[in-house]
């Protein structure tokens, strides 16, 4: 038998063939985070036209799916994240419905023609991509079989079924579903999603779950210091070489070195950071509010402080009937911890849009810091001093 068919025209050793399957499969994720997710469905980076066209081919041919039926199905799950319409949800679903048979929920989505029609409608339209990709959408995969066995053999039918299984299970399985089910918050934003990992590494930074849904329009998916994203790295070389230009970034709380009046800026820099301003509520009054709170009345509350503090922090809409009722029992055995948990309430409503016009988000902004600084509680008139300090900064910052 011919020992150069069984092993393709590379000849590898049993560590290239190790090398070659990180650097293949690593390239299919780069391809989704950086195209299809970061580009195409949430327009935060402009990649060129040659770069856009060769992530577009390599997803066409190492899986088969078309750029309109993926943002198409990922917007969706944007619009209804954690709620009944989220395409994928495993607070929907359920965990082991979604981590199992993540693409069996995603294909008949993708199919359906009024979400292409309401989510995808901005998509690329070009003649290749309605005479070839969508056309022939298995022509790519039948390519990828040919080309794999010429260059590696038969061992290249390991890493044509590692190269397939790509996506249903890393995206379709573990983001959409561990994503939203596993692992820690840094922002409390209206939906399940979590950082699976710190260390975006493995599936192109989309572990970092959590912060892509409180920033969503951002390139950027790490925020925390400690944080990495390689899709970011990926980003920055891109853009180094002139293949890509970044459009938006995560925005960063700029603190006036002065107390400032509370005007039109002033609310709108608090609105465009308002994930960090909850964060910050969280960190520099819930918290240390409860600490002092348990030290003195542990004895009457019935629950352990950690579970307690995730009742306190945690987005309304996440709470169950059960978790509210816990909540509830809790607030009524501290009047301190009542007004700061209805003080939180009341400013999320200033970027819920809740108040209309400018003059009256700007009165409410100003009654809230006003009564925060008259309430005796001195974390929340620290905050509310440090709120009224907000201001404004470019569009774009290169983090």
């Amino acid at each position: 038998m011919n020992v150069d068919f069984l092993y393709g025209v590379l000849q590898l050793d049993f560590w290239g063939y190790v090398i070659a399957a990180i650097i293949l499969l690593q390239t299919s994720l780069m391809a989704v985070t950086l195209y299809l997710h970061r580009d195409a469905s949430h327009r935060s980076v402009d990649l060129h036209p040659v770069l856009r066209h060769i992530f577009r081919f390599w997803i066409w041919m190492t899986s088969g799916q078309i750029t309109r039926e993926w943002v198409a199905v990922h917007r969706k799950h944007h619009s209804f994240s954690d709620r009944p319409g989220d395409p994928h949800s495993p607070v929907v679903f359920g965990i082991k419905k979604v981590l199992l048979e993540g693409y069996e929920l995603y294909l008949p989505e993708s199919r359906n023609a009024e979400t292409q029609a309401k989510f995808g409608a901005d998509t690329v339209n070009d003649w290749m991509e309605r005479n070839l990709y969508s056309r022939w959408r298995n022509l790519g995969i039948a390519l990828l079989v040919v080309v794999y066995l010429v260059l590696f053999g038969v061992p290249g039918i390991i890493l044509i079924a590692a190269q397939l299984a790509c996506m249903p299970v890393l995206a379709a399985g573990v983001i959409n579903g561990l994503g939203h089910h596993t692992g820690y918050r840094n922002y409390e934003c209206d939906n399940a999603a979590r950082n699976i990992v710190p260390w975006g590494i493995l599936i192109g930074g989309e572990e970092l779950h959590n912060n892509h849904h409180a920033f969503p329009t951002s390139a950027k998916f790490s925020t925390r210091s400690w944080e990495f994203d390689i899709g970011w790295l990926y980003l920055r070389v891109f853009s180094a070489l002139g293949l890509a230009r970044i459009r938006r970034v995560a925005p960063r709380p700029v603190l006036a070195k002065e107390r400032r009046k509370v005007d039109l800026e002033t609310v709108r820099a608090v609105i465009t950071n308002r994930m960090h301003v909850l964060r910050d509520y969280t960190r520099l009054v819930t918290l240390p509010v409860l600490r002092q709170e348990w030290s003195k009345r542990m004895p009457s509350f019935s629950l352990r402080r950690r579970t307690a503090r995730k009742l306190l922090i945690r987005h309304p809409v996440l709470l169950d009937g059960q978790a509210h009722q816990r909540l509830e029992a809790i607030l009524a055995q501290s009047q301190i911890l009542q007004r700061v948990h209805d003080y939180r309430d009341r400013l999320q409503k200033l970027w819920e849009g809740r108040h209309g016009n400018n003059e009256r988000l700007i009165a409410a902004l100003k009654e809230w810091c006003a009564e925060a600084e008259a309430s005796g509680i001195k974390a929340l008139e620290d905050f509310a001093q440090r709120l009224s300090s907000y201001c404004l900064q470019p569009a774009l910052t290169r983090a």
